[in-house]
């Protein structure tokens, strides 16, 4: 081994990117690859989200209608059935709280939650939610347990 046989080791030193906007001498020069003219050629170009190249975009093409209430209470709701079955498996206890649905993962710490009646409750349960529909709170109740709203 001399000084005239040295050489990086295989695969060590990688082919940097393409060099450009270094003048004509490095065949990449003057307009650097962006054409001519236009706004893609210019320093600081970003294009605007949904911009389809000046034909109307989608978002203004389709038509709006109806009307979405900002302050509309969204509730993540949870079938007797399914406490029922985590009951019987031994996940959940006669007292359920949304702490509990939330360590459980049936539902997410900032959901407003509600007790939605398919199914059957067959043992008698304590469940504290912020809502119960009619059946839901009626097949509880029939089972000898209790609905609490939080």
């Amino acid at each position: 081994m001399s000084l005239e046989n040295l050489k990086p080791a295989e695969g060590s030193v990688k082919k940097s990117a393409k060099i450009i906007g270094r003048g004509q001498g490095s065949g990449k020069g003057g307009t650097a690859t962006r054409g001519h003219k236009g706004a893609k050629s210019r320093s600081g170009y970003s294009k605007k989200l949904g911009f389809e190249g000046g034909q109307m975009p989608l978002q203004r093409r389709v038509p709006k209608f109806g009307f979405t209430n900002i302050n509309r209470k969204d509730y993540q709701g949870i079938n007797l059935d399914t406490l029922q079955a985590y009951h019987a498996e031994g996940r959940l206890n006669e007292t359920i709280t949304i702490e509990d649905l939330i360590s459980e993962r049936l539902v997410g710490k900032n959901d407003l939650v509600k007790i939605l009646g398919r199914g059957e409750v067959t043992s008698s349960l304590t469940i504290t939610a912020h809502k119960f529909t009619a059946s839901a709170k009626a097949a509880i109740e029939k089972a000898g347990g209790k609905a609490q709203t939080a």
